[in-house]
Order: C-alpha cells, then sequence, then structure tokens
C-alpha cells in the first residue's frame, strides 16, 4: 500500500463530532450488549496541576454516573512533583512505569508508558488521554469510544479540535497549535500518503482503540509514537478501520520552538526508518542520533546537542510475559 490513491470517501464517512455520540446510556448499553471492557489511561511526568480534575471528571461521569470506563490507570514516567499521590487519592490506579516488567532495559518517554499501559490495563477498548488538558470534559473519552462501539469497521479513533495557545495564567491565543503538524508531519504524509492528509491532527496524544490493534504493533518510546502509531495501523488494516473525532476545544501547555525542534527530529526519524523498513526509501546510510541546536553564551554561540536514539518496543503480543497474562497460546 503505498498511498498514492486519495480515498475520497474517507473524510466524510470517518468523521465524527463528539455531539454524535452524547447518548451515553446508548454507548452503555451497547457497550454491554457486546461484553466489552474500556480502560482509561493517563500518561504523566509533572502533572501535578490538571491531573486530579481529569481523574475527578473522568471517574464521575463515566464510572459512577454512566458505566462506560471499568478503570482508569496512570502510568507515570518518575515524576518529582505530586502527581502520583494527587492520582492515588483521587483513586485511580497508579503505577511507576521502571515497576512493569522490571526485567526489561529502562526508558523514559510517552510512548514506554502508553506500551506499558497495555500489560497492565485490563480492557478490551483503550482510551489514550493526555494529562496536561487544562479545559477537560469527559466527551474526551467518550468522543473517542463511540465510534468504536458503535461501528463495527472502526478499530481505532484519533482526537481532532481547536488548539488555542496558552501564553499566560487565563489567557490564550486563538491560533498557533498544531505547529509541528503543518511543518513536519502533512508535509510528509502529502509526499509519501496522500491520503492520510484527512487525518486532521495525527499528532493530537488522544486516542482511543482495540486491543487487539495495539497489541500488534510497535511502539517507540518517545515523540514518534503517534506517527507510527498510524503509519503501522494503516499498513496493516487499512485506513477504513481509523476514524477521527472533533472534541471541539483542547487547553494545554505549549512547548518553545526548540522543544518543537526535537520533537520534530524524532518524528523524522521514526518516519523514515518506518519507511527503510518497509522497502519504500533507501537509505544509503544511518541516520544521526543527535540534534544539534545552538545557544547563544556570552555572545557567543554553542552548540547545544541532544542524543534522540529512536527506540521502540516490539509489539506486546510477542511479550511472553503478556501472552500469559493474556492467556495467548498461537
Amino acid at each position: 500500500m503505498t498511498g498514492r490513491a486519495m480515498n475520497n470517501n474517507w473524510l466524510e464517512k470517518n468523521t465524527f463530532h463528539y455531539s454524535d455520540f452524547k447518548h451515553l446510556f446508548r454507548l452503555v448499553e451497547e457497550k454491554q450488549k457486546k461484553k466489552l471492557t474500556i480502560s482509561l489511561c493517563l500518561p504523566t511526568l509533572n502533572e501535578e496541576k490538571t491531573i486530579a480534575k481529569e481523574i475527578i471528571i473522568m471517574k464521575s461521569e463515566l464510572m459512577t454516573r454512566y458505566p462506560l470506563v471499568d478503570e482508569i490507570v496512570v502510568i507515570d514516567s518518575g515524576s518529582t512533583d505530586h502527581t502520583v499521590d494527587i492520582a492515588r487519592s483521587y483513586g485511580a490506579d497508579v503505577y511507576d512505569a521502571n515497576n512493569i516488567l522490571p526485567h526489561l532495559e529502562k526508558f523514559k518517554g510517552k510512548g514506554e508508558n502508553l506500551w506499558k499501559a497495555l500489560y497492565i490495563t485490563r480492557g478490551d477498548i483503550i482510551v489514550y488521554i493526555d494529562a496536561d488538558i487544562k479545559n477537560i470534559h469527559h466527551r474526551f473519552a467518550y468522543g473517542l469510544i463511540g465510534p468504536l462501539l458503535l461501528h463495527d469497521r472502526i478499530k481505532y479513533v484519533k482526537a481532532f479540535y481547536d488548539r488555542p495557545i496558552s501564553i499566560g495564567k487565563n489567557r490564550i491565543r486563538p491560533t498557533g497549535g498544531g505547529r509541528v503538524t503543518e511543518l513536519v508531519v502533512r508535509p510528509l504524509f502529502s509526499l509519501f500518503f496522500p491520503e492520510l492528509t484527512q487525518i486532521l491532527q495525527p499528532l493530537s496524544g488522544e486516542y482511543a482503540g482495540y486491543r487487539e490493534i495495539f497489541e500488534q504493533i510497535p511502539f517507540p518510546i518517545g515523540y514518534g509514537i503517534e506517527t507510527s502509531m498510524i503509519l503501522d495501523i494503516y499498513r496493516k488494516w487499512g485506513l477504513d478501520v481509523i476514524a477521527q473525532v472533533d472534541l471541539d476545544r483542547r487547553i494545554h501547555r505549549n512547548q518553545d520552538t526548540k522543544a518543537l525542534g526535537k520533537m520534530s527530529f524524532a518524528i523524522l526519524k521514526t518516519f523514515f526508518n518506518r519507511q527503510r523498513d518497509l522497502g519504500l526509501i533507501d537509505l544509503k546510510e544511518t541516520l544521526f542520533d543527535e540534534i544539534i541546536q545552538y545557544n547563544l553564551v556570552e555572545n557567543r554561540f554553542q552548540p547545544n546537542i541532544t542524543k534522540i536514539e529512536g527506540l521502540e518496543r516490539p509489539p506486546m503480543i510477542e511479550i511472553p510475559e503478556y501472552r500469559e497474562k493474556q492467556n495467548i497460546t498461537n
């Protein structure tokens, strides 16, 4: 599958609005009818300002009021603030990523947390939501769950939304979010996979899918996770299993240009390595592992070198402990 032919019907057929799924009793009925369980995973690193509100809202609306979510799991990367204590105090199941499958080499990164959540969670459907959302609402979960329950062809759902930039206390700028998407990912997709440009925010941190999908794909440990996930699901199952949902508006903390540069480096490396592995491009040399940026120090430009190796975890279904836990014998 090269992505050369645009699927013109996908955008209309597989794009939804969260309000399409606002009747939560219907979602609960469908979940119970299909005998499914649903896990919500919040990956964290120093999220003490937002984690409590996320847990409170999801627990009260989607566990107590409507029994849609069966568990809320926090996978922490080693927070040095009060994230872990706060999350536990509000009833989430909290795990240190380093203590999950502890015999494996330890890495730190969002993708690492998401991968290890597959081992810890028990749900047939897994919902991943970033823990730094300032305007959190339970639509961020049920909007992603809805297409999976009501449309049998859909196995993976991405969020998209307006992304105003937070510029200070109670101050936001209405445009400017999604910079790496528009400057890096969309041009790459346009060059190699034009139909994937229909995924409006491929780097959104909110998505949900069936375990049977997530367990069969590799997980880069860092910023490349969202891009690789789309590419791998598209390659193995095609575009029609993917949907996207408009969640309206998302306000979160934003990163400076140099941080976005590191993110872009990791995404580019993941993308080109994946293209090489698929035999779609021929890299004459191995890609370098260091991004070189510059700081002005005492009127002199000094290089600031960051190593980003692009490591990734294999599909979880290949891990013996996971196969034993899930009773996978074939």
